[in-house]
Order: C-alpha cells, then sequence, then structure tokens
C-alpha cells in the first residue's frame, strides 16, 4: 500500500513538473507582453515592475489584427474541412478493403512529414505562381491539407480498426452498398475518432507558419505572419514580439481548453472493450 501511495505522488509531482515546464515558455511571453521593452530585455529578469497595456495598443495600431485572425480560422478550418473530405474515404478503403500494398503507402504517407518543408519550397512555389494560387487563401488551404493529410488519414485508419468488422458485415448482409456503409454506419460510430482528429488538424494549421511566410504576402497572411512582423532589421522588439505572440496563440489555446475532453476522448476511442 506504502509503495502505491509513493508510486501515485511520484507520477503526480513528475506529471506536473512536466507540464510547469512545458508552460513556462508561455507565461513568460505573457508577462513579458506587459512589460516596457527596456523591462524585457532587463539583466537579471526584472520580476517586479510596472505593467503596461501599451504593447497591445501599439501592436493592434500597427495592424490588422482582425484580417490576419480571419484568415487564420477560414485557412484552419478550410484545410481541415478538405484533409477530413479526402482522408476520411482512404482512410476507409485501407482499414476495410486492405491490399498489399496499403502497408507501404501507409508508411511511405508518414514519411512524407520527415521532409524538410524547406526542400520542395521552390518547386512549391514556382507551382503556386504559374498556377496563381500565391498570396491567396485557397493556396494556403491547399498546402495546409497536404501538410496535415498524412496524418489524419492515419489517425483514421487507426479509428476506423477500432470499429467492430461484425457491425460492417451485418449492414453489407442488409444490402448496404459502400458508400451507405460509410456514410450511415461507420461515420456515425467514429463520430469521437473523427472530431479528434479535425480538432488536431485546426490546431496543427493554425500553428503552420512555413508556408505561410513563403507564400503570402498580405491579403492571405495569418496570424503567423501577424507575429513574424515584428522582428524587424533594427531589431527583436522583444516586449511587443511578446503581446503579438499572445494575441496569435490565444484564440488556439482557447479552442484548445474547451476541447480537451473532446480530444481526449477521441485519442482513447476504441482503447477500452
Amino acid at each position: 500500500m506504502r509503495n502505491t501511495w509513493q508510486a501515485r505522488w511520484g507520477l503526480t509531482i513528475a506529471g506536473w513538473t512536466v507540464a510547469l515546464l512545458m508552460f513556462f515558455p508561455i507565461l513568460w511571453m505573457f508577462v513579458t507582453s506587459f512589460k516596457t521593452e527596456i523591462t524585457a530585455v532587463a539583466t537579471p529578469p526584472a520580476l517586479v515592475f510596472r505593467p503596461t497595456l501599451g504593447n497591445y495598443a501599439a501592436v493592434l495600431e500597427r495592424a490588422d489584427y482582425l484580417a490576419f485572425a480571419k484568415n487564420s480560422l477560414v485557412v484552419s478550418l478550410g484545410s481541415t474541412l478538405l484533409a477530413l473530405l479526402l482522408g476520411v474515404p482512404a482512410a476507409y478503403s485501407m482499414a476495410f478493403f486492405p491490399t498489399r500494398a496499403t502497408r507501404g503507402i501507409l508508411l511511405w504517407m508518414l514519411s512524407t512529414k520527415m521532409l524538410p518543408a524547406v526542400g520542395v519550397l521552390v518547386p512549391i512555389y514556382l507551382l503556386w505562381r504559374d498556377l496563381g494560387l500565391l498570396d491567396t487563401v485557397f493556396g494556403l488551404v491547399l498546402i495546409d491539407s497536404i501538410s496535415v493529410l498524412p496524418i489524419v488519414v492515419w489517425m483514421l485508419f487507426s479509428f476506423f480498426r477500432e470499429v467492430p468488422a461484425v457491425i460492417l458485415e451485418a449492414s453489407r448482409m442488409d444490402g448496404a452498398t459502400p458508400t451507405e456503409e460509410l456514410t450511415h454506419v461507420l461515420l456515425p460510430l467514429s463520430t469521437p475518432g473523427i472530431a479528434s482528429t479535425a480538432l488536431l488538424s485546426i490546431i496543427l494549421c493554425w500553428n503552420e507558419a512555413f508556408w505561410s511566410l513563403n507564400l503570402t504576402t498580405v491579403k492571405a497572411a495569418t496570424l503567423t505572419a501577424f507575429t513574424a512582423s515584428f522582428a524587424s532589421p533594427e531589431g527583436l522588439f522583444w516586449a511587443k514580439l511578446s503581446a503579438a505572440s499572445t494575441l496569435s496563440i490565444a484564440p488556439i489555446l482557447i479552442f484548445g481548453w474547451i476541447s480537451q475532453r473532446q480530444m481526449a476522448r477521441g485519442l482513447s476511442f476504441g482503447a477500452v472493450k
């Protein structure tokens, strides 16, 4: 009993320690956003200071925050929707109609995530230029959906495999076509898994910075570009950069906090039978 109690306390302490270490950079950024530029770069760091909202006022005055936020929202939701439209049929096919090439295809899709994005920047940029997709929301939706598609397919494949095969066999015996089986049987049963996949995809697309910085300028720029704009040739304005970063991550942090139970439920879908 004593060993069990000590193990629980040890795991609790370890969990809180890891959580605090991961949260500390966000907390430090948030605190820095209320400092003046001089206080923000003081050495040693100033732990006691008079907070100011001047950085937020300067950031909102310099750029149209709502326009960047709107682009981020549209790109995140659009990319997720497109990835699901492509990923659901692909995962369904590989989960219930596998071939000898299925495993190889899954591994190949996963391997694409190991390729540095900068390695394909030039051909993607030239292709987007020729197609007229540079600095467009649709162009960013397209590249972001391609980026998250391997993760979406892998997660959906895992969730679909957890659905009891006898349920699908019963629907086939009742004369259901593959389309009816997918839409009327499999999707309702896999709702938690699909929801967690969509939530993760939204978060990944919201935080994506590389393609936003390289394929957009003004019209389709997202909050990642909004944050990067506060790094100037004169140097980094840490306080204003912290304020801009806080404004950029605040919506997705709130979204993640609200949806954490749904995500946890979806990620544990099929874990207990």
